[in-house]
């Protein structure tokens, strides 16, 4: 029987060992509990140290807990967040930033490759939009990196919306479940990118720190980049459920997740995978990229029979729409998983037709 090789996620993917051993160690004696432990104390300092400012930070278990509750902390019920239509928060969340909000309208915009622009701002809240009693009120920008397309915001496109987001009076909220893939991407581009440039000095007021997806079991931290704006969220946490009694077991992840750089080396192995994805399928006939490759994600036009043949033999992608796949590179992908991949989309090609691409 063939091996499956499941590349529909980076959350199909296990627990990188460091992570596993981190959470082993914790389980060692007593703690205090709801967050007084000492990892969880630690995780806040180690934050400051990665984004070379004091910030405040509060670890959660999901990305929809992190998202939801960092939009509620800087926007009204009555309040609008502009974020892209394809964004995590409209799609994928099932409502929980409303519900957090208390009723908060999500204002779809488009985008190219999964971005926003200054003009899409413009256009999505024109002037008397503010005060008109019959409209929700514009209150924050949230923009995904790595984005819902796998491309990344470089800083000076970060600043650039976030210029254009404080002409409007909104705060901006950073949607990190990627993040890591993000900067290594920008890092692997010769960008020499730090997470201090990638955030809060390109203007990010919250961001959600994202780990589960790249190598933690569930870990994520919401960060405040001004911790005077997080003075009422840690009572939002747990009016929400997601204060945990023995939070050290998350926090424990991410400390191992931020030791040595571990979340940047793993991040950088699955957009390295993606890469080599791209690259060797686009080799092959009728076969072409929907975007960039910038981070650990592939969207790839695949021929019908192509899409068919990989299925039988085993390489299991998400089907995004119509011919387009997804494919995700994760923290322990190999390189010999995906020459893997490619062989066996070879043998679904004749000969002859992969010669002549070639």
């Amino acid at each position: 029987m063939t091996d499956v090789i499941n590349l529909a996620s980076d959350n199909v993917a296990g627990a990188a060992p460091q992570i596993l051993a981190a959470i082993a160690r914790a389980g060692d004696g007593r703690a205090r509990s709801y967050g007084h432990d000492d990892v969880t104390r630690r995780i806040e300092a180690r934050l400051s140290e990665v984004f070379e400012r004091r910030v405040a930070a509060f670890p959660v278990a999901t990305g929809t807990a992190a998202n939801a509750l960092a939009l509620a902390t800087f926007t009204p019920p009555y309040g609008a967040v502009l974020c892209h239509r394809e964004a995590h928060i409209a799609v994928d969340e099932c409502g929980a930033p409303e519900f957090y909000t208390h009723g908060a309208k999500l204002i779809l915009a488009e985008g190219d490759h999964g971005k926003l622009t200054p003009a899409t701002l413009e256009a999505a809240f024109p002037e008397g939009w503010r005060g008109d009693v019959h409209r929700s009120q514009p209150a924050m920008l949230s923009l995904s990196q790595a984005t819902e397309s796998g491309t990344v915001y470089t800083p000076a496109e970060v600043a650039a919306l976030t210029d254009a987001a404080r002409h409007h009076g909104l705060a901006v909220h950073m949607d990190g479940s990627r993040f890591a893939n993000a900067l290594a991407g920008q890092m692997g581009a010769g960008q020499g990118c730090s997470p201090a440039e990638l955030t809060w000095k390109a203007g990010i007021d919250v961001l959600s720190f994202g780990g589960t997806k790249n190598g933690c079991v569930m870990a994520e931290a919401v960060v405040f980049f001004d911790p005077v704006k997080a003075a009422d969220f840690a009572l939002r946490r747990k009016r929400a459920g997601h204060l945990l009694s023995k939070m050290r077991f998350v926090s424990a992840q991410l400390e191992a997740y931020l030791a040595d750089d571990l979340w940047l080396g793993l991040a950088a192995n699955a957009n390295a995978r993606a890469r080599q994805l791209a690259e060797g399928l686009q080799a092959l006939p009728g076969v072409a990229l929907e975007h960039p490759v910038e981070a650990n994600e592939v969207f790839v036009r695949l021929p019908a029979a192509l899409a068919a043949g990989l299925q039988r033999e085993g390489v299991i992608a998400a089907h995004w729409e119509g011919e387009v796949w997804r494919f995700v590179g994760a923290f322990d992908t190999t390189a010999e998983t995906i020459e893997t991949v490619l062989q066996r989309a070879r043998s679904c090609v004749a000969p002859d037709a992969v010669a002549a691409a070639g």
